[in-house]
């Protein structure tokens, strides 16, 4: 990569001075690894408030591209302007970290990319979500089978404050929960089945609270080997459904928020299935009936920690020639291919079945 000496702190500056843009200024002064050389906002009143909290504001973004000290971009602005934002960035020999989602569509995505090839720089999309406590707890329990042959996970975010007012509602801006929410949880799906075919999408919008982008999302995807996924948020929910749920044949695992409150539980006993009918008020239930204590097994999530500095120090290495990142390009591809699909299916209300990525 350009304009770098091994071992020493990369020089970077932060695009947008927003809620996301303080975030990663707050993140990377914790770092030995960079010094943040300043930040960039089209907005005065943001400007103000860099220099305030003791950060360079650069004039324009002109002047962050011909200062040689930077060697690294982290773009945090509208997602309607990420690619040209980027492109001119890689344009000038600096590497690239940009916010979620990378770009409006996988053609966009595929011209960034390109460019990075082209410039010989590193380009990476900060998929934040990674490294959540929750996340890492169920593909633990996945990856090792715990549960024996699972059939179906659900993943849900719920609200209950609406979709932000800012230009995350417009559409225009690419605004709506798929691309704000959606691109995370979606993104977490295709890690937890990396290696498994997709053979259907299907998807459904709520427009509560809005009527120009979706706040809201229901979406059922089948992937090979009898796995189903639910994924779906929320933004006028006042009642929480858990965070995940999943479902094998020896058991199941609830993890209710990301404070990682949940359980597993598993049966003990295969042999013991009978149990005390449940009466309702219209009349009983045996196959519904519960499990008796003697043939089930209560245990604790298993404990899994994530620490996001991981994501910038592989950018550093990556940077460096001394890692492969971690965020690769060709698994974005694959998740801005899937939110294209999800567009697709809630526009003709069909399920998508001819899918080829």
């Amino acid at each position: 990569m350009k304009n770098v000496v091994v071992n020493s702190p990369i020089g970077v500056v932060v695009i947008g001075y927003g809620g996301m843009g303080g975030w990663h200024t707050r993140l990377l002064k914790q770092m030995d690894e960079f010094v943040i050389k300043g930040v960039f906002d089209i907005k005065d009143e943001r400007n103000k408030a860099a220099e305030e909290n003791g950060f360079k504001a650069y004039k324009s973004f002109d002047d962050v591209l011909a200062d040689n000290d930077v060697q690294l971009v982290t773009v945090a602005i509208p997602n309607d302007v990420h690619k040209d934002v980027c492109i001119r960035a890689m344009q000038a020999g600096k590497n690239v970290v940009c916010e979620k989602p990378v770009s409006l569509n996988s053609a966009e995505f595929k011209e960034m990319v390109d460019t990075s090839k082209k410039c010989g720089v590193l380009f990476s999309v900060h998929q934040n979500r990674r490294w959540d406590h929750d996340y890492r707890t169920i593909k633990k329990i996945f990856d090792e089978n715990t549960l024996g042959h699972v059939f179906n996970i659900e993943s849900r975010v719920h609200g209950s404050r609406g979709i932000p007012g800012d230009w995350r509602n417009e559409k225009i801006h690419g605004g709506g929960m798929v691309l704000d929410w959606g691109i995370h949880l979606l993104d977490q799906v295709m890690q937890i089945t990396a290696g498994r075919k997709l053979l259907s999408v299907y998807a459904q919008f709520s427009y509560v609270t809005n009527e120009e982008c979706e706040d809201g999302f229901k979406i059922l995807l089948e992937f090979e080997g009898d796995l189903h996924f639910h994924v779906e948020v929320g933004t006028n929910n006042f009642i929480n459904l858990p965070r995940w749920y999943m479902t094998g044949e020896n058991g199941s695992a609830i993890i209710n928020d990301w404070g990682l409150n949940g359980k597993i539980v598993m049966v003990s006993d295969w042999e013991k299935r009978d149990a005390v009918p449940v009466e309702t008020a219209a009349g009983f239930t045996k196959t519904m009936a519960p499990r008796t204590k003697d043939t089930i097994k209560e245990y604790p999530l298993p404990q899994v920690s994530g620490d996001i500095k991981e994501f910038y120090r592989n950018i550093k290495a990556s940077i460096e020639g001394r890692e492969e990142q971690l965020i690769k390009n060709e698994e974005v591809m694959r998740v801005m291919q899937l939110i294209e699909t999800v567009f697709l299916s809630a526009e003709t209300n069909s399920v998508i079945t001819d899918i080829d990525f």
